[in-house]
């Protein structure tokens, strides 16, 4: 599997985790707030217990991703390959700091969901 292929494999496993990590807290709050509602956005609280594995599994997922990203040798790459491009590193990193700004939020949301109730 290419270089490109397989750096983009983390990022995809710390947003799928961070999502499901915030369907408990934060879905609700954004279907409310969308004006959809009803007895079954209730259901999503059963998520709860399984929160804090997909957090860690958001956390660890991004470790790799950073390690891929930021501490990936240069020689890893060959000089016509897609990694090579400054580019691709350029969205690959944007992409990363989107994905620790869901997991941050995924974190620190049961502290500030009284203040949107």
């Amino acid at each position: 599997m290419s270089q490109g292929k397989t750096g983009r494999l983390p990022l995809i496993g710390g947003a799928i985790a961070a999502v499901a990590a915030s369907l408990c807290c934060v879905g609700p709050l954004v279907l409310v707030m969308l004006g959809i509602g009803g007895a079954w956005v209730a259901n999503l609280a059963v998520l709860e217990p399984f929160r804090p594995y997909f957090l860690g599994a958001a956390v660890i997922a991004l470790f790799f991703a950073w390690k891929k990203i930021y501490r990936a040798p240069a020689a890893a790459c060959t000089p016509a390959s897609l990694c090579a491009m400054p580019q691709t590193n350029r969205v690959y990193k944007m992409m990363f700091w989107v994905v620790a700004a869901l997991v941050a939020l995924a974190l620190i949301f049961p502290d500030l969901a009284p203040l949107f109730y």
